[in-house]
C-alpha cells in the first residue's frame, strides 16, 4: 500500500510540475503578444516618421520606408511652432511635478506620523477626491479660474494641478514605513520639524517620490482637456494641444506629424527609464504598507 501511495504521489508531483511549466509558458506567450500589440503602434510610427508621405498613404505599406529621409524632422518646426510647444509642455509639466511631490511627500508625512483630531477625516476626504470623475470637475474649476483672471495663463495649469489625491496616498502608506524611532532621535539632538523633514523624510521616501514622479509627469505631459480650456495663445500653448492643431490643420502632411510625436514620447521614456528601479521598489513597498 505504501508503495502505491508513493507512486501516487510522484505522478501527483508529476503533473502539477507539468501543468506549472504549462502556465508559465502560457503566461509568457501571453505576455509576449501583449507587448508586441502594445510597442508595435510606435515602431511603425518611429518607421513611418522617416518615410515621405507618398509612402505613408500609399495601399501596399512597408514596415521599413523604401527611402530613408530626416525632412519630415527638419519641416515640422515650419508647419508650426513645435519646438515652442515643446518647450511649454517641458516647463509646465516639470513646474507640476515639483510641485505635486512636495505637496504629497508633506501631507503624506503629516497624515503618517502626526496625530491630531480629525486625522482619518481628512484622510477620507483626500481619498474621496480619487473616486470623483475629473470631467464632474471642469466647469467649477472653469469658473474658479475665470473668476481669478487666470485666463491664458500658466497659473491656470499649474495651481489647479498642485495637490493629488493619489500622492497624498502613495506617500501617506510610504512614509509610514520610517521608523517613528529614528524621527524621535532627531528630535532630541535638537532637529526641528523643518530639517527632520527635508534631511530624513525626503530622503527616506525616494522611492515613492519617484513614483509619484512618473505618474504626475505622464499626466501632465499628456493633459489635453485642459489646456485647450483655458490657453488661447498658441505662445503659451501645449504640445498636446499642439498636436491636435497640427494634425487638424496640416492634415495631410502625416509623416512631420509623426515625427513631433515620436519627439514627444522621449521626455516620458527618459522620466521613466530614469527612476525605474525606484518606481517598482516605491510601487510594492505602498501596496504592501496599504
Amino acid at each position: 500500500m505504501s508503495k502505491l501511495t508513493k507512486e501516487i504521489n510522484k505522478i501527483s508531483l508529476a503533473v502539477i510540475g507539468i501543468s506549472g511549466r504549462l502556465v508559465f509558458y502560457a503566461l509568457v506567450l501571453v505576455l509576449l503578444v501583449l507587448g508586441v500589440v502594445t510597442v508595435y503602434p510606435f515602431l511603425w510610427m518611429l518607421a513611418s516618421s522617416f518615410k515621405k508621405n507618398s509612402e505613408i498613404v500609399a495601399l501596399h505599406q512597408t514596415f521599413l520606408p523604401k527611402l530613408f529621409t530626416i525632412s519630415n524632422y527638419i519641416s515640422m518646426n515650419s508647419h508650426f511652432n513645435f519646438m515652442r510647444f515643446f518647450a511649454n509642455s517641458i516647463f509646465i509639466t516639470l513646474a507640476i511635478t515639483v510641485i505635486v511631490i512636495y505637496t504629497s511627500t508633506l501631507c503624506g508625512f503629516v497624515l503618517s506620523k502626526y496625530r491630531f483630531k480629525g486625522r482619518d477625516a481628512l484622510f477620507g476626504l483626500v481619498l474621496a477626491t480619487m473616486m470623483i470623475p475629473w470631467c464632474v470637475t471642469i466647469i467649477p474649476r472653469y469658473s474658479m479660474i475665470k473668476a481669478f483672471g487666470w485666463m491664458n495663463s500658466y497659473a491656470a495649469l499649474i495651481v489647479r494641478a498642485s495637490f493629488s489625491g493619489f500622492g497624498i496616498f502613495m506617500m501617506k502608506q510610504h512614509i509610514a514605513s520610517v521608523p517613528d524611532e529614528i524621527l524621535e532621535a532627531a528630535r532630541i539632538d535638537g532637529a526641528n520639524e523643518f530639517y527632520i523633514f527635508h534631511k530624513i523624510v525626503i530622503p527616506m521616501a525616494k522611492n515613492g517620490i519617484s513614483s509619484i514622479a512618473i505618474f504626475q509627469f505622464l499626466w501632465a505631459w499628456e493633459d489635453f482637456l485642459w489646456p485647450y480650456l483655458v490657453i488661447d495663445d498658441s505662445k503659451k500653448q501645449l504640445l498636446s494641444v499642439g498636436l491636435k492643431m497640427f494634425n487638424g490643420q496640416y492634415s495631410t502632411d502625416y509623416g512631420a506629424l509623426f515625427a513631433a510625436t515620436t519627439i514627444s514620447i522621449i521626455p516620458v521614456l527618459a522620466v521613466y527609464l530614469f527612476f525605474q528601479k525606484q518606481f517598482i521598489a516605491g510601487i510594492a513597498a505602498s501596496a504592501v504598507k496599504g
